[in-house]
């Protein structure tokens, strides 16, 4: 028997993908990085997506694979709606993003009805075991999916020298934005210079190499208030702050908003 991407995975949630309002752009669009891989279908609206340092817009029936460790943001505007599949990917599924452009209505049809079997299962009255076959049903319709994309629907831009760049730059900054490395060190780390590398950055997502990296510590500093009770002075030692002052000033300037304001009104919601 082959070798495919048809496993089941050990941990298996499903969430809405929605506006969230000016207040929490945070939650969708700031650069953040998971352990588990996710599996986003969009069915509503259109916007752009940054995965791995590249922006591509997207729109209805779009799926978009993002691995584990992998940086993304989404800019998610009023009309937009998905669902986002959040799992321990399987061996064998793809090492990096892909972007699948459903143009034929019978597999739009059926990319959904594996979403609404999966959520079905997932609901107190379902099966967790029948979730998990749905999702290797859906593995396999990715699988083919994957198989039979035609020219129009594969991005060149993945393969450049700048994308390739930035995606390395991004996958060390998913797992060392805490260490307190500025963009010179992440530059050398690449054997390139911080020059070149904000130029590539640029190219790719229309962002500096410095906004990228500060996104992603912004965005772990929102959840470590909004779900953690962890002190304001350890979060800004946790994330390579040299002071809780500069953390304070630094969130302010992009929340609008001190850590503590912050996560009075997120502990509200």
């Amino acid at each position: 028997m082959q070798d495919s991407f048809l496993s089941l995975p050990s941990d298996l949630r499903l969430m809405t993908l929605t506006h969230g309002g000016p207040q929490g752009r945070w939650r969708n669009e700031a650069m953040r990085s998971h352990s588990s891989a996710r599996l986003v279908l969009i069915t509503r609206g259109q916007g752009r997506i940054t995965v791995a340092g590249l922006t591509n817009g997207y729109g209805p029936n779009n799926l978009i694979y993002i691995p584990p460790h992998t940086m993304y943001g989404i800019e998610v505007g009023q009309t937009v709606f998905g669902q986002v599949l959040a799992f321990d990917a399987p061996p064998f599924w793809p090492a990096h993003a892909f972007h699948l452009r459903l143009r034929d209505v019978e597999r739009q049809k059926e990319v959904v009805a594996h979403y609404e079997a999966i959520e079905r299962e997932l609901r107190p009255t379902g099966d967790p075991r029948a979730a998990a076959c749905h999702f290797g049903l859906l593995s396999i319709f990715v699988e083919r999916q994957l198989a039979a994309q035609d020219a129009t629907n594969l991005d060149t831009r993945r393969s450049s020298a700048a994308a390739k760049l930035v995606e390395r730059y991004t996958a060390m900054i998913a797992r060392q934005y805490g260490s307190n490395r500025g963009v010179v060190d992440y530059a050398a780390a690449l054997g390139v210079t911080t020059t070149h590398l904000t130029r590539c950055c640029q190219k790719t997502c229309g962002r500096s190499a410095l906004s990228l990296l500060n996104d992603r510590i912004h965005y772990e500093a929102c959840i470590m208030l909004k779900e953690t009770a962890t002190p304001v002075q350890q979060i800004a030692a946790d994330l390579g702050f040299q002071s809780p002052a500069y953390f304070t000033r630094r969130f302010q300037e992009k929340a609008g908003k001190t850590p503590t304001e912050f996560r009075r009104v997120e502990k509200q919601r």
